[in-house]
């Protein structure tokens, strides 16, 4: 890597390196990104599940399918927005649009 930055921690240098980051603040950058869309998908599970009544007694099913058509969504475009907010868009993008290409190979059945 050139004009590589010295990492603090080793474990940072990895990260920048597998992820194709320049520096050890867009790693740091990345990480906030994805603790506050975590955090973010988390509170708003916690609302929509009790706007829709869900509770201990509600099927693992049915709170399942919830997650995978409403949660999952919403975590993939906080990533993104989140990104564009702390100016790494263009790594999620690119995550993003990965992560797309594998589900419709996945259910095409093209590799």
């Amino acid at each position: 890597m050139q004009g590589e930055e010295k990492s603090a921690q080793p474990w940072l240098g990895k990260m920048q390196e597998k992820w194709g980051l320049e520096t050890t603040r867009q790693v740091l950058l990345v990480l906030a990104v994805f603790s506050l869309s975590g955090s973010s998908v988390v509170w708003l599970r916690k609302g929509l599940f009790h706007l829709l009544g869900y509770d201990d007694a509600t099927p693992m099913w049915l709170k399942t399918i919830t997650y995978i058509l409403f949660i999952f969504p919403t975590y993939q475009t906080l990533l993104l927005l989140y990104g564009f907010l702390l100016g790494q868009f263009s790594f999620f993008w690119e995550k993003e649009k990965k992560m797309f290409r594998w589900i419709k190979a996945k259910f095409t059945g093209k590799n």
